[in-house]
């Protein structure tokens, strides 16, 4: 499990994986090997996908980036979805880390113009960052649909109280916070609202200082929806049915749970600088004790941030016609990302992860 990584130096990391064969031939003889496995036109033709766009992690670096689809590049941006949601747990650890918020203490007592709802279940158990990011806090709404190209964009508050022109319910808490595990994107919107309020910015702005910026991820942004500048070099979202989401896609006022739009190679570089962190060879952001309550599990597989098992962290993501994944070990030997741009895209994912870890001897997949 990923507790036994913690304390091991780097070269001891990458033995870890080792017991494996040296890539033969040049990177794109190797590369060909996984596109035959996988058959990329065919596969995305068969799920209506338009555009795939991978990137792969090996030794710590990213070895090679590549996207399937006319029109598209290793620069085209794609929404995470709930990827985002690591992203932002970084933001949180690094305020956490500097005395904005304590981990453990009631949110109620750092929110300003809103606060979650108490009731008998928050009497003695309140609700947390810790739990927020662990989802854990017994709050509801597990995630969101987004707005159509003419549909009015509702306000942050106006999600959490699942208030008009909100499409979603009230964010609240309905079983006693720490006792479960329950996915919860509405947990994230509260955390996304304590974060702007603590800093008075707008958070695309925060998540651009505190992590894009510093970790070189020059093709993100969580601005919702994309400038133009940015809008130009996005891909479409599709219908599963093969049919283009109108206006492109969909606007994502909950922007720490579902927001970021991103490229393979940007997710890569942020996985990369989280299992430097982990391994103590990096404080850019979030120092060692910090990354590694990131990706250990807490209840169920989840640390605070990504799903954690078998020496792996990862994060899948699923917004109105975009699936994508991140899966990287933690030593950063392995890892890939894969983004699609159709409702159906996710039946591709899992056959290009495998394809990759075929042809780059990965360890075990996580189940």
């Amino acid at each position: 499990m990923i507790e036994k990584f913690r304390m091991l130096p780097r070269r001891q990391f990458l033995a870890l994986g080792a017991g494996v064969a040296a890539y033969a031939g040049p990177l794109e003889d190797r590369i060909r090997r996984i596109e035959s496995q996988w058959r990329p036109e065919a596969s995305m033709a068969e799920h209506k996908t338009p555009a795939v766009s991978v990137a792969v992690i090996r030794d710590g670096s990213l070895q090679w980036a590549r996207t399937y689809g006319i029109g598209t590049s290793t620069g085209t941006l794609f929404q995470a979805a709930s990827i985002s949601k690591p992203v932002t747990a970084m933001a949180a650890l690094h305020m956490a880390q500097y005395g904005n918020f304590g981990l453990d203490e009631n949110v109620n007592d750092k929110l300003t113009a809103w606060h979650v709802p108490d009731n008998e279940l928050t009497r003695l158990k309140k609700v947390t960052v810790r739990g927020i990011l662990s989802h854990t806090a017994g709050l509801t709404v597990s995630g969101f649909p987004g707005y159509a190209e003419n549909d009015v964009v509702p306000t942050v508050r106006q999600v959490l109280d699942g208030e008009a022109p909100a499409n979603t319910r009230p964010v609240r808490v309905d079983v006693e916070p720490g006792s479960l595990y329950r996915y919860s994107g509405g947990g994230y919107t509260v955390l996304q609202l304590l974060l702007t309020e603590r800093f008075q910015r707008p958070f695309p702005e925060l998540m651009q200082r505190i992590v894009l910026s510093r970790l070189g991820m020059n093709n993100s942004t969580f601005q919702q929806p994309p400038p133009p500048e940015r809008a130009a070099r996005t891909a479409v979202g599709f219908h599963d049915n093969g049919r283009s989401y109108t206006g492109g896609w969909h606007t994502y006022p909950e922007m720490a749970a579902a927001g970021l739009w991103t490229t393979p190679t940007d997710l890569s570089l942020f996985a990369i600088a989280m299992a430097r962190a982990v391994m103590g060879e990096s404080n850019k952001i979030v120092e060692r004790a910090m990354a590694e309550l990131m990706i250990i599990p807490h209840i169920g597989r989840h640390g605070l941030g990504f799903v954690g098992a078998q020496g792996w962290f990862g994060h899948t993501g699923g917004n109105a016609g975009y699936r994508c994944e991140l899966l990287c070990r933690a030593d950063a030997s392995h890892g890939a990302v894969v983004m699609t741009n159709s409702d159906s895209g996710g039946r591709l994912i899992r056959p290009v992860l495998l394809a990759i870890a075929q042809e780059s001897n990965w360890p075990t997949l996580p189940r």
